[in-house]
């Protein structure tokens, strides 16, 4: 949701201004870039070293800056549209009142005043300044300006008072953003579990069957779906990849039987699920307790079939959204159709082995989308980010039609 969104920071004079070091940091591990700007006040309470190191950027605290045999000017103008999102924290009952009234006495009010962006504020005060009709009047026209409040919260204060005015933790204030932004999102409320990546089948403890399934496609649709506004679970087989995002719930698991257990786990309260996962088919009847010793010239390995997880889930859909991944090699269409009835899914995704680009270890997919009423929608050669978005929105638009 912040991926690529360009924050600027302004920190007030306040004691909760110590916790803007993590607050960076959690912006920059969202990947956002930061930027901040500091009251002369706030650098007696945050070390703006400290702070240009983890944003990486330079911070700023005043008008004018003083460089060797030159003197220039911080431009607030510029900054207030580089801003995505500029965020106030803390916001202390001083700089609320100058930002309600029109006050630009400083670098950061002169900033918020010019930003065109989304403004958001977390106020950080002790209970009675928190609760003087002042400080509720600032709220009130900050409101009617769109600025936008991340509430402060009741706890142990500076004063060493208990009550309203603290300063909502850095975690909390990300998390505030983030659920503010995908409002209105098209799967914003949506729960959505994905399959993703192969299973390994153990045939003693080094070897296991497999298949060349990276994951890639599943974990492109577990972010193209948060970035949509859902909420994801990926149960992920075996894979070297990783995925960080504050909608993403990643279960790893190693087995076909793993991966049944932990997809029942949560099908039940999903909106929508995909299995995109290459689940094996089959596994060994009996694991070996040690290594196999090469001996004979030939090995024989009896196999017993895999719980098929997508028919199961096939069986107990109520509401759900159920759409599957056929991978083929002949006959693609009238398989895939096949696959589709059979397990009783809503839509399946057919990409072919005979397509170049397509399946297994590439980072591009050709697909064709087909839905329960036998619609078919084919789609070029793309990268599987771009492959997930296409599949995200006919979801969307079968889910609304």
């Amino acid at each position: 949701m912040l991926g690529g969104k360009n924050i600027l920071l302004g920190i007030t004079g306040g004691i909760a201004a110590y916790k803007t070091t993590f607050l960076v940091r959690l912006l920059i591990k969202a990947g956002a870039n930061v930027k901040v700007v500091l009251t002369d006040s706030a650098s007696s309470f945050v070390s703006p070293l400290t702070l240009a190191t983890l944003s990486k950027n330079p911070v700023l605290t005043s008008f004018v800056k003083e460089e060797q045999n030159s003197v220039s000017w911080n431009n607030h103008v510029e900054m207030g549209l580089w801003a995505d999102i500029m965020l106030i924290a803390p916001a202390t009952a001083n700089t609320l009142s100058k930002m309600a009234h029109g006050t630009s006495d400083n670098l950061l009010l002169a900033t918020y005043l010019s930003a065109k962006c989304p403004v958001f504020y977390a106020p950080a005060m002790d209970l009675d300044m928190y609760k003087h009709p002042s400080t509720k009047l600032s709220f009130s026209k900050l409101d009617s300006y769109g600025n936008i409040m991340v509430p402060a919260t009741s706890g142990e204060l500076a004063s060493g008072l208990h009550g309203e005015g603290r300063m909502a933790e850095p975690e909390d204030i990300v998390t505030f953003i983030q659920a503010y932004l995908s409002k209105g999102l098209p799967l914003s409320g949506k729960k959505v579990l994905i399959t993703a990546g192969p299973t390994y089948e153990a045939i003693d403890p080094v070897r296991f069957i497999g298949n060349h399934s990276s994951g890639l496609m599943g974990y492109e649709l577990a972010k193209a779906a948060a970035n949509m506004g859902a909420e994801v679970t990926l149960v992920s087989g075996p894979s070297h990849l990783t995925i960080q995002h504050h909608a993403i719930k990643v279960i790893n698991v190693t087995s076909a039987d793993e991966m049944f257990y932990a997809v029942h786990d949560h099908y039940k309260e999903m909106d929508i699920a995909i299995a995109a996962a290459a689940v094996a088919d089959y596994r060994p009847k009996e694991i070996a307790d040690q290594k196999i010793k090469k001996k004979e010239s030939q090995l024989t390995i009896d196999l017993v079939k895999n719980k098929d997880i997508l028919f199961s889930m096939g069986e107990q859909k109520k509401n759900q959204f159920l759409v599957g991944f056929a991978l083929e090699t002949e006959n693609e269409v009238e398989n895939a159709i096949g696959k589709l009835k059979k397990k009783n899914l809503n839509a399946i995704v057919l990409n072919s082995l005979n397509d170049s680009g397509a399946g297994f270890k590439q980072t591009t997919n050709k697909i064709s989308f087909i839905d329960k009423n036998l619609n078919i929608k084919t789609f070029k050669l793309k990268t599987k980010a771009e492959v997930a978005l296409d599949i995200m929105n006919e979801i969307i638009a079968k889910i609304h039609a």
